[in-house]
């Protein structure tokens, strides 16, 4: 059902009318005056670049600083993986005597008394292949070995 119509004085403008409506651009209050913001702009940038300039030749030294210590140990790591190669070939070598110390005629080093490697120097260090060199080893010190042989 429709509401009923109301009948009985309407809203008016307030007596005096209406303020006028404002059309003109208001102004922005100003905080601080351009020159000064131009300074404090040219002083953060210069304080910046100074700070940025120091930091940068720390970091200059610092790398320096590490490549250098780099330099100092690694003659002693390689010296100590050297070091760790020929301990794991001399356990070989004496694993290898006594595993066949009760086959006759067999002479550590060697194929049935002749040389591995024809027209080597005795004396001359061959390389063993990766099999070779951890075949005496714990099967799990094996595996790790062989995860770090093929990570690096």
């Amino acid at each position: 059902m429709a509401s009923k119509y109301k009948s009985g004085p309407q809203d008016l403008p307030p007596k005096g009318g209406y303020n006028p409506i404002q059309t003109t651009r208001v102004q922005v209050r100003r905080i601080i005056s351009p020159t000064l913001s131009t300074g404090l702009f040219l002083t953060t940038t210069m304080l910046g670049f100074v700070g940025y300039y120091s930091a940068y030749r720390n970091v200059e030294r610092d790398k320096i600083e590490l490549k250098s210590a780099q330099l100092a140990v690694l003659p002693l790591l390689v010296a100590e993986r050297d070091r760790a190669f020929l301990k794991q070939l001399r356990k070989n070598r004496d694993e290898e005597a006594k595993l066949m110390e009760d086959y006759p005629g067999w002479v550590v080093g060697t194929y049935f008394g002749e040389p591995v490697y024809l027209g080597e120097p005795k004396d001359k260090l061959i390389e063993p292949s990766f099999q070779e060199y951890v075949s005496h080893c714990n099967p799990e010190e094996t595996a790790e070995r062989y995860m770090r042989y093929i990570l690096t």
